[in-house]
């Protein structure tokens, strides 16, 4: 079994320079005082037009992004796949509501897949159906409303440049993932995702709709979602994650007086998540994963699984993914054991992800043990050097 304990494999790939500015930057996102005035700050720099990349760029950006183009990010692309760890290029521009931003977004999303195609160290792209389309739009498809003229012609808009993607991937053979968001939009994706997989998954796994466990209702939706495709002869992607709206979601199920969608507690969420790896280990003849996850417990129950059903470790069925900069002891060591392993990869130009930047520092600062022990593995390998 592999040992998450082994720092000389998790930190292989950095220098001396390198941990100490991982050190220096996880300490300080262990103050959420300190965390909290910065994303004022920058928010507030931001608006001002002041500029920022100076700062961020070589600290927190060089840490959780692989750089400002898909140019910029092969560095990181060949560093990653140097130890057999994939990349994901995830565009993290955010906050776009005009149809020429859509329409970009959806081009370099094609980039990323056309970037990806035939290159082994590249096995997935990425998108957020926000990032081609309006918030309140998908808010309205998804409550049923009736759409006036325009807005029905603006959601066919988006149905094309969704289908624009996946039918790139699927012509590329580049699996796609369709990310989750917020519950009140998440039907109008999920119908969007269900449509492509019906559509280019016939063969295998091309397009990969995410499942939130921390949403209590998953595991009943995954299920029906195979069910489906086992009665019309495709395959079904699942991307497993957490979640990412925690606090958002049970705050406006509070402030709009409906039941919470989110698991009472963090253990029902990981009991899900268990859940969900032993459901795929009896229908991996229809359904492929990505684990997305930085628990180790996690990840030592899929592997548990892999060598029960007699799955290979290399199988293309069964994926874990954790994002740069983040949970190395998991990434590296499974990568050196034969499993497929990928990181996320956000790119784009520094300003325009700071939003992205700002939340994971926000989430290393609010996840239980997330940064001690980021900075625990980082301590100890600096010690393991110093030794040598």
């Amino acid at each position: 079994m592999v040992s998450f304990d082994n720092t000389e494999i998790a930190f292989s790939s950095k220098t001396v320079f390198d941990l100490n500015r991982s050190y220096i930057l996880f300490k300080t996102v262990s103050n959420s005082t300190v965390v909290n005035i910065s994303a004022r700050l920058t928010d507030l720099a931001l608006r001002l037009h002041i500029p920022i990349a100076w700062a961020i760029k070589p600290t927190i950006f060089k840490q959780f992004c692989g750089g400002e183009t898909i140019t910029e990010c092969a560095t990181t692309i060949t560093q990653l796949g140097k130890f057999n760890i994939g990349t994901i290029l995830d565009y993290s521009v955010e906050g776009k509501t005009k149809e020429e931003d859509f329409d970009a977004t959806m081009h370099e999303t094609i980039a990323t897949i056309d970037r990806a195609k035939g290159d082994k160290n590249i096995p997935f792209s990425v998108f957020k159906v926000t990032g081609i389309s309006r918030f309140a739009l998908l808010e309205k498809v998804n409550e049923n409303q009736t759409l006036t003229t325009a807005e029905q012609a603006e959601y066919e808009r988006v149905q094309h440049r969704v289908d624009e993607i996946c039918k790139r991937a699927h012509h590329n053979n580049v699996p796609v993932f369709i990310d989750a968001e917020e519950t009140w939009i998440q039907n109008t994706i999920d119908a969007l995702a269900n449509t492509m997989m019906e559509r280019y998954n016939t063969q295998r796994a091309i397009v990969y709709n995410t499942y939130q466990l921390y949403r209590h209702d998953r595991l009943q939706y995954l299920t029906q979602t195979v069910n489906d495709a086992r009665s019309k002869n495709y395959y079904v992607g699942a991307k497993l994650v957490r979640g990412a709206y925690m606090e958002k979601e049970r705050n406006r199920a509070l402030q709009n007086n409906y039941p919470s969608p989110i698991n009472a507690d963090k253990n029902a969420t990981d009991n899900l998540y268990d859940q969900c790896l032993n459901y795929w280990a009896t229908n991996a003849d229809v359904l492929s994963i990505c684990a997305g996850s930085h628990n180790e417990h996690s990840a030592i129950t899929l592997m548990q699984l892999m060598a029960k059903h007699n799955i290979a470790n290399n199988d293309k069925r069964v994926y874990f993914s954790q994002l740069l900069g983040m949970s190395d002891h998991i990434s590296y060591n499974l990568a050196a054991a034969g499993y497929n392993v990928a990181k996320y990869v956000p790119y784009g130009p520094v300003r325009e992800v700071v939003p992205y930047l700002i939340r994971r520092a926000q989430e290393n600062t609010s996840v239980k043990g997330q940064t001690g022990r980021e900075l625990s593995l980082i301590i100890k390998e600096k010690q393991r050097r110093k030794g040598m």
